[in-house]
């Protein structure tokens, strides 16, 4: 029973020490010793432990501690500080503050404020990248799987085009707007500006952007959209 009460007080006496801080100064926000989305609040010389939201983690970078700042984790340099509070998770949010990766669509990612997700899709062509946390070419995407790499589009094998280049230009079976680009044999999807659709040229593999009623079959692509007024608006 002795050596029980000895435990229990080295511990108690521990787990008191990390949550008592003594102001440096009468104000300022100052870093968790060991906790990353924790941090110190001080007003008046009177401490008070904050958390910041589950998937947040406090921005220690101010040298003067002043600023007070949850930022998104892969934001901040936590340093030693590691400990984090457990997840707490949501359709498409595996903590309710964050930028995450869909399970499914590699070109989809979910911006998650407070557990309420918003979707982004990437451009044609790309994916999202779940290290850098940007939209880059598909091919370049680990995650993303063979088949939603340029929607499964083969290029041409190495010359089967005669009169191709360093790259080809190739119509999208089923998108007027779309087209892939091969380079060395990958293919990657790009998308005509706003107002215009993919037109195949007169050699194999090569094409323009051009006006939809100077493409047969594409004219009637943007519906009753008024072109003239997007193109003023500069799209």
């Amino acid at each position: 029973m002795k050596k029980f009460m000895i435990v229990f007080v080295a511990l108690f006496g521990a787990a008191v020490a990390q949550e008592s801080f003594k102001c440096p100064d009468d104000f300022g926000f100052y870093p968790h010793d060991i906790s990353c989305d924790k941090y110190w609040k001080c007003d008046n010389n009177v401490a008070e432990l904050k958390t910041c939201g589950n998937g947040l983690a406090f921005d220690a970078s101010d040298p003067k501690y002043l600023t007070e700042n949850c930022d998104y984790l892969h934001n901040v340099d936590c340093g030693d500080r590691t400990q984090l509070e457990p997840p707490i998770s949501t359709p498409h949010c595996a903590r309710l503050y964050g930028i995450f990766p869909d399970e499914n669509k590699c070109d989809v990612f979910w911006n998650c404020w407070n557990g309420e997700p918003s979707r982004y899709q990437c451009s044609p062509g790309l994916a999202y990248d779940r290290d850098a946390r940007v939209c880059m070419w598909a091919d370049q995407v680990p995650e993303c799987k063979n088949e939603e790499v340029a929607n499964g589009f083969t290029c041409p094998a190495a010359g089967e085009l005669a009169n191709a280049g360093s790259f080809s230009r190739h119509a999208h079976p089923e998108d007027c707007r779309k087209y892939y680009i091969c380079l060395e044999g990958v293919a990657r999807e790009y998308g005509c500006p706003i107002g215009t659709v993919f037109k195949i040229g007169d050699s194999d593999g090569s094409g323009n952007c051009e006006d939809p009623e100077d493409v047969p079959g594409c004219e009637d692509y943007y519906g009753d959209v008024d072109l003239k007024a997007l193109k003023k608006l500069g799209y």
